[in-house]
């Protein structure tokens, strides 16, 4: 078992603020101009013309953190790197493995260009739903997403992530299942679930039932909770009152009011209004007493997330 110290939960338990990216397979997809095979970044990593559009992006988030004073939250570009999604992908699960592996490697060489100008980064390893990140297949229990997904957790941990974020979850049952696995290794981890233009998961519960279901399946494992992959205008209105709240710590939107079918179809990059979403945000902020970690998610970019990070570094000073 791999058990990592209560640093991390430290870090966001006195009210610091952080920084993270925008939508990193979007911008690399779209803007940088690589193939994503089944929509996996993690191939990405034996590329070394991709490697140095991955620090360049990376930077340029950092380098918004620095002039900001706020700490920062480096993902690993492992969304879509289970060892399920191998053949999609068109690896070996082996070759999965040892992508996580250098995915957390890369990671870490950026964290070392920036020590000492922006304080803390932590290193959070990215795990993606088992099925589609819009439309699940099929809703899996807890037990089954456990098994499914401990393998990327254990080979995140053992990388030295400081913590695992399942994100863009669709139905309570994956987050659930790795929100255990996660404990069962010893490493902590947040859960972000995605909505519907409605409010609700694709299951149809909003998200403080998930929440609060979550919490009651892992006896409060999650560091806290995010939404990813809606427009603001797709969730403000669940956001009403209630200490469950106080569990949403993070929050990355996408840049486009567009449908997850619609995004589904798009060809091409629907980056929305960069200082509309920050003005949409600070509303956001202040209702939510928690909020540490902003960033974005499909078509966001540096401009989004400066425009966000400008709202709640304000908020929280």
């Amino acid at each position: 078992m791999i058990v990592h110290n209560a640093s991390t939960r430290r870090f966001f338990d006195d009210k610091r603020v952080f920084l993270t990216d925008g939508g990193f397979e979007t911008s690399m997809l779209f803007h940088e101009g690589f193939d994503l095979p089944g929509f996996s970044a993690a191939p990405l990593l034996d590329d070394p013309e991709a490697r140095q559009a991955m620090a360049r992006y990376f930077d340029r988030f950092l380098a918004m953190a620095a002039e900001a004073g706020t700490g920062f939250v480096l993902d690993t570009g492992t969304w879509r790197a289970g060892e399920h999604w191998a053949e999609v992908v068109g690896v070996t699960r082996a070759d999965m493995r040892r992508l996580n592996r250098e995915a957390a490697a890369f990671a870490k060489e950026v964290k070392s260009r920036w020590d000492g100008r922006v304080a803390p980064i932590l290193i959070d390893g990215v795990i993606g739903p088992a099925g589609d990140g819009y439309a699940p297949e099929a809703l899996l229990t807890p037990e089954r997403a456990e098994a499914v997904h401990l393998p990327q957790v254990k080979a995140l941990a053992e990388a030295g992530v400081d913590f695992i974020a399942a994100v863009t979850m669709t139905h309570t049952g994956e987050g659930i299942g790795i929100a255990r696995a996660a404990k069962l290794v010893g490493i902590p981890v947040v859960v972000s679930y995605t909505v519907e233009t409605d409010g609700h998961l694709p299951t149809g519960q909003n998200i403080a039932e998930a929440v609060a279901e979550t919490d009651a399946a892992t006896g409060g494992a999650p560091l806290y909770y995010m939404v990813n992959c809606a427009h603001p205008d797709h969730f403000s209105a669940e956001l009403g009152q209630g200490d469950w709240l106080k569990r949403i710590g993070g929050l990355r939107a996408n840049a486009s009011r567009l449908s997850h079918a619609e995004l589904d179809e798009a060809t091409e990059l629907d980056d929305g209004d960069p200082a509309e979403f920050g003005h949409l945000h600070e509303a956001l902020i202040a209702r939510l007493p928690a909020l540490r970690v902003v960033g974005g998610c499909c078509g966001t970019d540096h401009r989004h997330v400066g425009a966000v990070g400008a709202k709640l570094h304000v908020h929280a000073a």
